[in-house]
């Protein structure tokens, strides 16, 4: 192992060490997993799910959610959903029941702390998620609330607040922000989908066959923008009067 390697080994675990006992948690933190939900106005909402082992981030493990049953700026049904699946999931690979016949390690291990950004309402969802999967014992819990960067805890009245330049407080802050740029790529993703859909499904002859053959053929709006009328009639199931339309109405 190289000295800086070795270095950053030693700070990540005295900030793993600090977290855990600012926190008074029994189980070291060697996994952790945070939550995220972005969404704007409530529309093409998402989540994330990020994961740091011993206190670096594990992208193989990180996982990504599209919001299906909410509908509106409901950002404690979004948590409520994206929870649900990930332990679904868990129970699935735990009970040996998986439909696609091979299990998936990041949702079949367990954390040893579930952070969720957010404060009270967040703690409150996450709580009645655990307890459903019987979990609450096995799973330590904590939300981190934006507002003066506290920590909401169960069964604690009070938030926690550490002192501001704590090692634990500034990688519960980074694995909480990483949770965030995960979340709100993928959300800026479905959004920039959205708008494309939209911007074709606006013009007369286009509908989602269409869209998905110009789609699949030029990659992009600005290359459909940019064809001319015999190009564009190069696309599956165009006809003249459907280019034509683009052309005017792009």
């Amino acid at each position: 192992m190289s000295a800086q390697r070795e270095s950053d080994s030693i700070k990540q675990e005295a900030a793993l060490a600090d977290l855990q006992n600012a926190l008074g948690l029994v189980k070291p933190l060697n996994r952790i997993e945070c939550f995220d939900i972005s969404n704007t106005q409530g529309t093409s909402a998402t989540g994330s799910m990020v994961v740091f082992q011993q206190g670096a981030p594990d992208k193989s493990q990180y996982r990504r959610f599209t919001i299906r049953t909410v509908e509106g700026p409901d950002d404690y049904a979004c948590m409520h959903e994206v929870l649900l699946r990930r332990f679904q999931r868990w129970h699935l690979n735990h009970k040996s029941i998986n439909p696609k016949g091979k299990s998936n390690d990041s949702f079949a291990r367990l954390p040893d702390l579930l952070l969720v950004d957010g404060g009270k309402g967040q703690l409150g969802v996450a709580q009645a998620i655990l307890h459903q999967f019987e979990l609450s014992q096995a799973i330590s819990l904590a939300a981190l609330a934006k507002e003066n960067e506290n920590f909401f805890l169960p069964q604690q009245p009070k938030p926690v607040a550490l002192p501001k330049h704590s090692l634990g407080l500034l990688l519960a802050q980074r694995i909480r922000d990483e949770a965030h740029r995960f979340a709100l790529t993928h959300h800026r993703q479905r959004r920039g989908k959205a708008s494309i859909r939209s911007q074709l499904d606006s013009v007369p002859g286009i509908g989602p066959v269409r869209r998905r053959a110009l789609l699949r053929h030029f990659g992009s709006l600005d290359r459909i923008r940019a064809a001319t009328l015999a190009e564009l009639l190069q696309a599956d199931s165009m006809t003249r009067p459907a280019a034509q339309s683009l052309k005017e109405v792009l």
